[in-house]
């Protein structure tokens, strides 16, 4: 009989020893899903071709330690190295080490299994599998332990900390090819190949540390959406609250890219936006049963949970100074359903097995898709035991989109990211092909201590979303107060080409005491461009006034009416829709050539940009160039575009290392 040395068994309870079965006893079949067969699989033909250091891309509940225990148990030693039988499996906390090592122990009873960790917990490096720490492992005398002529593979989870320098110091221990960060490491020379292979729901780096120093190819990646809808994660309603937050001013860390917490705790942990938190989980989320609210730092923690109090919610905090004892008590009557509210900061991101999660909050903004996905990812889990039918995702996004980069639920669809949304995937997937029907109304308020407390807040249920905002449109809010193409040129000038009809503007007017009035044209084209231009004749008539109003909106909205009425009668009226089909198709030369002519001398490397133009976003051009101001405006705006296209650069940049693809890294 063997011993399960240093493992804490059930509910974090005393410390003692587990009696397993012996080795040669038999084991109950480990029944996959078809995907983790199909993920085991492409592991082993990926190693069998020779591939050693590989990543799986598998999102929160998909089962990893179950697909990582089952790959373990087929591969065999090496031939050269019949003794190499022995795995190491690396965690980043005891948490994640005590599952691993516990659902090891339930699907391969038959083996031997340890734990390496801190003052308690040393195992002997003779065990058939032992989860180590990588904290632990930094310690010289804890790492040679294990040695490598027994070593047949080595699992890294959450394996997106993998590029890091202190992972990269132990992996350099059992593979050469990864390079230390100590100059003068000399790294020993294994008898044998050892596999290394990472598993991690977020396989990418938010920081920009290159994941292909340790990893040579993703050879499996699974995403979550792809899992909720065929039912292996459960359902989920996702739900953004419009908070107005401005985090314009908030530093953002050069190292990780995301924001800095201090920073961003000042703008987001007021007594407004709190408050905003509790009051929208009351409307939509008072009946989940277990919610879990991610914060974005100790005083976050501590002054959001006492909101939740306020309201007469039984609300709970932990964070990293929240003793282990407690802490595994604050979990253990989460799971249980004793209290309905658990806020923390950054310690149940990752590992946290907590199925009956049916709410998650996310108060606190992020750049990183990483982070994001892994906050999201605490309530995917299935429960089927407590009930749980779908989880609710609710999020805070700042209207009008002050800040690039910050990820929300809108961006998971491409969604305008300062949109409001309430739905499931399925719904917010489709919408987000469609042309979008808004009733719109937000919450008028902003993080700012001296702003009054908003009174109610309005949700907007979506029919037919569609948030993307055309290319060049230099109006992105008009997308919100018109469907059809509007352009902005500037000054509060707004143009919808008529196609060849014409053309109605929008311009402010003369002001009367306090209130801003905007005045409406329409200038009617007698003849087409190129006639006019081979007789040297303006194309247009005599602009003639369609309204006026005191009102952006309302002005909007009557000049739509008219170009549908008077203008392009009946279906015609849908080819101004910023969703028509014709928007979408390739620029056309002529349209490129024109804009070639027009811009050419000012924007550098236009031509290249040109390539990928569509219809829609050349015709948005060739009106701003046609409608726009004098030649120092343009001059001004192409300045301030090459800026903004090198800070748009690096912001591409950073959001490609986190799209995760299979091959090679």
């Amino acid at each position: 009989m063997r011993c399960l040395a240093g493992w804490i068994l059930r509910n974090n309870g005393p410390l003692h020893c587990r009696t397993l079965q012996t080795r040669n006893a038999a084991t109950s079949p480990i029944v996959l899903r078809p995907y983790q067969e199909a993920c085991i699989q492409a592991c082993q033909t990926a190693l069998a071709a020779g591939t050693q250091r590989i990543g799986v891309s598998m999102p929160t509940g998909a089962g990893k330690t179950t697909v990582f225990i089952t790959l373990l148990s087929r591969l065999s030693p090496p031939a050269q190295s019949p003794l190499a039988s022995k795995s190491l499996i690396i965690v980043n906390s005891i948490e994640l080490a005590r599952q691993a090592a516990a659902q090891a122990a339930a699907l391969r009873p038959d083996w031997h299994i340890e734990i390496e960790q801190g003052i308690k917990h040393r195992a002997s490096g003779l065990a058939d599998v032992t989860v180590a720490t990588f904290q632990t492992l930094l310690q010289p005398r804890r790492l040679d332990k294990f040695r490598l002529e027994t070593l047949k593979a080595i699992i890294i989870d959450e394996a997106h900390h993998a590029a890091a320098p202190s992972y990269r110091r132990i992996l350099s221990h059992f593979d050469p090819a990864i390079k230390n960060p100590d100059p003068t490491w000399s790294a020993p020379i294994p008898p044998h190949s050892i596999p290394i292979i990472g598993f991690s729901a977020t396989f990418s780096r938010h920081d920009g540390l290159a994941l292909g120093s340790v990893f040579q190819e993703i050879v499996y990646h699974r995403d979550f959406l792809q899992m909720i809808k065929e039912q292996w994660l459960c359902d989920v309603r996702f739900t953004t609250i419009r908070a107005n937050i401005n985090l314009q001013n908030v530093i953002v860390n050069t190292k990780s890219g995301d924001f800095n917490a201090t920073s961003l705790a000042h703008v987001i942990n007021t007594d407004t936006v709190n408050n905003l938190v509790v009051k929208s989980w009351l409307d939509r989320a008072v009946d989940r049963k277990s919610t879990l609210v991610f914060c974005i730092n100790r005083a976050h923690v501590r002054r959001l949970t006492q909101v939740f109090r306020d309201f007469g919610v039984d609300a709970r905090y932990l964070h990293a100074a929240t003793p282990a004892s407690e802490r595994q008590s604050l979990v253990a009557d989460f799971k249980a359903g004793v209290y309905p509210v658990l806020v923390n900061c950054a310690i149940l991101t990752e590992g946290a097995d907590i199925p009956n999660i049916d709410c998650v909050i996310i108060a606190r903004p992020t750049r990183s898709r990483n982070l994001f996905a892994q906050m999201i990812g605490r309530g995917l889990r299935q429960s089927p035991t407590t009930g749980k039918v779908y989880c609710r995702i609710m999020d805070f996004v700042d209207s009008g989109s002050r800040v690039t980069g910050v990820f929300s639920t809108p961006t998971l669809f491409g969604l305008d990211p300062g949109e409001v949304i309430d739905g499931t995937p399925d719904e917010l997937e489709s919408r987000s092909h469609s042309s979008r029907n808004i009733d719109d109304a937000v919450i008028d308020s902003d993080s700012s201590d001296n702003i009054p407390d908003p009174t109610s807040v309005t949700y907007v249920d979506y029919e037919d979303p569609l948030a993307f905002i055309d290319g060049f449109s230099g109006a992105p809010h008009a997308s919100k107060l018109s469907p059809n193409a509007w352009v902005g040129c500037g000054n509060d000038n707004y143009i919808l080409e008529c196609l060849g009809r014409g053309y109605i503007r929008i311009e402010p007017a003369h002001e009367q005491g306090d209130i801003a009035h905007y005045q409406a044209t329409f200038t009617e084209a007698t003849m087409d461009g190129f006639s006019a231009r081979a007789m040297k004749l303006s194309p247009y008539m005599r602009k003639r006034l369609i309204m006026t109003s005191d009102s952006l909106n309302g002005t909007f909205k009557g000049c739509d009416t008219y170009a549908a009425q008077k203008v392009l009668r009946g279906g015609q009226s849908l080819s101004l829709l910023r969703t028509a089909s014709w928007r979408k198709t390739p620029a056309s030369e002529s349209q490129k050539a024109m804009i070639l002519k027009r811009w050419g001398k000012r924007e550098d490397g236009i031509t290249q940009k040109l390539q990928n133009l569509t219809k829609g976003e050349a015709a948005n051009i060739i009106t701003r160039l046609r409608h726009g101001a004098q030649q120092a405006y343009y001059e001004k705006k192409a300045k301030e575009a090459r800026k903004k296209l090198m800070a748009d650069e690096k912001e591409r940049e950073r959001k490609k290392r986190e799209v995760v693809q299979v091959g090679p890294m």
